[in-house]
């Protein structure tokens, strides 16, 4: 059975935190927080897909909640949905400045908030699909944020930069990234979907899409220039990656 998708819901107001978690729970999972500060703190041990929080609370509010969501790197990928009577354009600026992915306006349609959802989830699955099977997209097409642009960049580079290297693995990658190995995994899969040793994987395999299309090197010399052993197994790979083998690739790109 596949599990729901977690939300966690920011509200000071008790009623309409029961009233979103019962509107919601048939199809997601449910975090819940009174204010910023406490959905912070909850954060540090949940796993949440995607946020929805009230801007006018106590503590933290909506505004500050999202800029501190936005800008750390382990949760810069949740998207943000705020909800707000203050329904002002300079509001809706002030919050889209900072990162919120939608804003809606209280009061408002629950079927309104569940297509926002829905989107939201669903857009960045494509994205994700995407990337993993097209030899030639960057990896950077799946960052929301600065911050994991940042992130997948740095990990893209230290990726190439060993790409020869047949041992390398999370354990490598964690260090090169000074990450633990448990956030690196967090981080990495939730952007992506992937774990760290399916993003080298793949990243090796469009490393050589790129060496393939140029035309300089053979299949031969081009498994091994990306850190494989064996010709056979890099073949079987690309094509389970990309439903396309190498000699079909280089065909194509003719």
């Amino acid at each position: 059975m596949i599990p729901k998708p977690a939300i966690l819901i920011v509200d000071d107001n008790e009623e309409i935190l029961e009233f979103l978690t019962g509107d919601l729970s048939e199809k997601y999972s449910i975090l819940k927080a009174h204010n910023g500060q406490e959905a912070i703190e909850l954060l540090k041990n949940e796993t949440a897909q995607l946020i929805i929080s009230d801007v006018m609370m106590p503590v933290m509010d909506g505004f500050e909640l999202c800029k501190l969501i936005k800008s750390t790197i382990e949760t810069s990928h949740i998207p943000v949905i705020l909800l707000t009577a203050k329904n002002t354009l300079q509001s809706k600026i002030d919050g889209l400045e900072l990162g919120a992915d939608a804003y809606i306006d209280k009061p408002f349609s629950p079927e309104h908030l569940h297509v926002q959802i829905a989107n939201l989830l669903v857009n960045r699955n494509k994205i994700k699909e995407y990337f993993a099977n097209s030899p030639l997209a960057h990896i950077n097409s799946m960052a929301h944020t600065k911050a994991d642009e940042h992130f997948l960049e740095t990990l893209h580079e230290i990726v190439l930069a060993h790409i020869e290297d047949t041992n390398l693995d999370v354990e490598h990658l964690a260090r090169y990234m000074n990450m633990s190995r448990p956030t690196l995994y967090r981080k990495l899969n939730a952007i992506t979907d992937l774990t760290p040793n399916e993003v080298i994987n793949i990243t090796r395999l469009k490393k050589a899409a790129l060496l393939l299309t140029e035309g300089k090197y053979n299949i031969n010399e081009i498994a091994e220039m990306v850190g494989y052993t064996s010709s056979t197994h890099f073949g079987r790979n690309f094509q389970k990656q990309f439903g396309i083998s190498p000699s079909e690739f280089i065909k194509r790109k003719d």
